[in-house]
């Protein structure tokens, strides 16, 4: 009979205990859940920006025709683009040649900041296109 008494007489802790438990729980699960968040591949994968095989036709002209053309295409650069045309290799060596594209990419004085009221490219994208130029800029 004493020992079923002390039984009940730990039930409450045991339930208190069962409570804590289970606030622990949804406190480890919050702050796993919670964690930082970064939304730039650069920042998450930092050796992810892969260098070694650039051409204009796999890497430069992908990142020219998503980020550039909108403006700078051939139907809109007289429109929207200040009349700078980088749809295709022969538009666009002029304006690696004459420095404007590197300046302009990485918005640095001398060259309007593009793409144009957004952020730079990505540092991968901008290390791709800069080993291209420093390649000689090769219509490969």
């Amino acid at each position: 009979m004493q020992v079923a008494n002390s039984l009940i007489n730990l039930n409450p802790f045991f339930n208190h205990m069962k409570t804590l438990y289970i606030l622990l729980l949804i406190c480890v699960t919050l702050a796993a859940t919670q964690g930082c968040y970064y939304d730039k591949q650069d920042l998450l994968y930092p050796s992810a920006c892969d260098t070694t095989n650039v051409t204009y036709t796999e890497t430069v002209k992908p990142i020219i025709n998503a980020y550039c053309l909108t403006c700078h295409g051939t139907n809109v650069q007289n429109t929207l683009g200040g009349s700078i045309n980088l749809d295709g290799y022969t538009n666009i060596i002029s304006q690696v040649e004459n420095g404007t594209l590197m300046k302009a990419i990485n918005h640095e004085a001398g060259a309007s900041p593009m793409p144009k009221n957004q952020q730079k490219l990505s540092d991968c994208a901008i290390a791709k296109i800069q080993k291209w130029v420093n390649s000689n800029a090769p219509d490969n």
